[in-house]
């Protein structure tokens, strides 16, 4: 589950998402030490499968901690969270009161706003040198690399 295409799931009782699970790499991406913390310890995989029933209960009551770890202290491969814990890492909002929500499988409208209007990379750059510079570059090294 290290270093790869990998993607958290939710769990939970009756179809709610109540857990997530996700890629240490995912966590560590999204800086999810400095947002959310951690538990004290990494902890091996054969104490979380004793343990994951007990998360779930604190999850549903309100009082799970930090997220924790799992894997050897030298290598945590995957973390264990509540959905809200996920939602914060990532930066999504809440759903509203009722909403049953998987955050892992959240997809977001992505239709224009109403009087928006399409533009190119150089009329988004004409009026930064530093963003033309990098276009430049970019289209320099692009054009290299054909032949």
């Amino acid at each position: 589950m290290t270093h790869g295409d990998t993607h958290a799931f939710a769990f939970g009782d009756d179809g709610v998402p109540e857990a997530v699970i996700a890629s240490y790499d995912q966590y560590d991406d999204l800086n999810g030490d400095e947002t959310l913390g951690r538990y004290r310890e990494v902890v091996a995989p054969d104490v979380l499968v004793r343990q994951l029933p007990e998360m779930v209960e604190a999850m549903r009551r309100g009082t799970f901690g930090p997220p924790v770890l799992v894997g050897s202290a030298a290598e945590p491969v995957l973390v264990v969270m509540s959905t809200q814990q996920y939602r914060t890492m990532r930066g999504d909002d809440e759903p509203p009161p009722g909403v049953l929500d998987d955050p892992t499988v959240r997809s977001y409208d992505s239709a224009p706003t109403p009087g928006s209007k399409p533009f190119s990379l150089d009329e988004w750059a004409k009026d930064d040198p530093f963003t033309q510079q990098m276009l430049d570059e970019m289209r320099r090294e692009r054009g290299s690399s054909d032949g």
